[in-house]
């Protein structure tokens, strides 16, 4: 599914930048079905709850459940509560086991099912790349790389150049905050406890702060307070969530910052004259991280159970 980078919807995929050794049409004549069963169990979970498309990070390590005295990538503070959908990913494997067994991994299928996401909330379709192999261990320590919603636009910038991407790239991803929700302790120090002068952070729109403040209460870490990313169209891929940064309605730090650096926010502005275009670089940017950091040829395994090494 669609990233959450994210958180947030920005999760990226390792750690490691390597050239990966993918083709589209992989499974062409040992799976011919493989996506579009994937593409099936998709649409029969956004029928259910359409805010699921947000909740699924992109590397196959984070289905893998913890198991005692382990704690996997899937549990870690970055990405629990967030990531959900889960049984998406496993219902998909099931119906592709039962036909081609062991020959479609799960990296793959969680591939797939991103762009399905992406397409069935209003994006682009695109082709995806497959021949991905599945990791063996999945580490809570792994997520620490990934961008908190605390992170300026410098911080941004080096992370994703870290993984290969471009800072165009990062600003292009980060509109894949314009679907989903988030939990109010993620963003509650904007609102509270922003800084040594000022408790609330003077970058948001007043009326959205009085907005959250009254969604979020000062000191609550109920776990069912949450808001939409971008509350006018939390179920749509759109340009909407630009316009807000640019009226100072950015819900995180990551967010609102995109417009204090003076090429992002050229950047910003120009996504959000234009949906073809910010989604067709959009669509470009996943297939691009879809390839970071793979393991392919013999590398891994093909896990029979997404949850469980093999």
């Amino acid at each position: 599914m669609i990233m959450a980078l994210v958180y947030s919807l920005l999760v990226l995929c390792s750690s490691v930048h390597l050239e990966a050794q993918l083709e589209v049409g992989f499974y062409g004549h040992t799976c011919g079905l493989a996506e579009f069963i994937v593409k099936d169990e998709v649409i029969k979970g956004l029928i259910g709850d359409r805010g699921i498309a947000a909740g699924l990070g992109c590397d196959g390590s984070v289905l893998i459940d913890s198991i005692s005295p382990n704690t996997a990538e899937k549990d870690s503070p970055a990405n629990n509560p967030s990531l959900r959908g889960f049984e998406i990913i496993d219902n998909a494997k099931a119906r592709i086991e039962s036909i081609c067994g062991g020959v479609v991994s799960c990296a793959d299928i969680l591939a797939f099912a991103a762009r399905d996401s992406v397409q069935m909330t209003g994006g682009l379709g695109y082709d995806v790349p497959a021949g991905r192999r599945d990791g063996r261990v999945s580490l809570a320590s792994e997520t620490s790389n990934l961008p908190p919603p605390t992170f300026n636009v410098d911080q941004l910038t080096q992370s994703f150049k870290s993984k290969g991407l471009t800072q165009e790239e990062m600003v292009t991803l980060s509109g894949a905050h314009t679907i989903g929700r988030s939990h109010c302790t993620s963003f509650s120090n904007r609102l509270y406890n922003f800084n040594l002068t000022s408790s609330e952070d003077s970058s948001l729109d007043t009326m959205y702060l009085t907005q959250l403040q009254q969604q979020c209460p000062q000191g609550s870490n109920d776990p069912s307070d949450v808001v939409p990313m971008n509350p006018a169209s939390p179920n749509i891929m759109d340009i909407s969530y630009y316009r807000d940064i640019l009226a100072n309605r950015g819900l995180f730090t990551s967010d609102q910052t995109l417009i204090s650096n003076l090429a992002t926010a050229q950047q910003v502005a120009e996504n959000s004259r234009d949906p073809f275009l910010w989604n067709s670089k959009f669509a470009a940017a996943m297939v691009k991280m879809g390839q970071i950091g793979v393991l392919t040829g013999t590398a891994g395994e093909i896990r029979l159970n997404c949850r469980v090494p093999n």
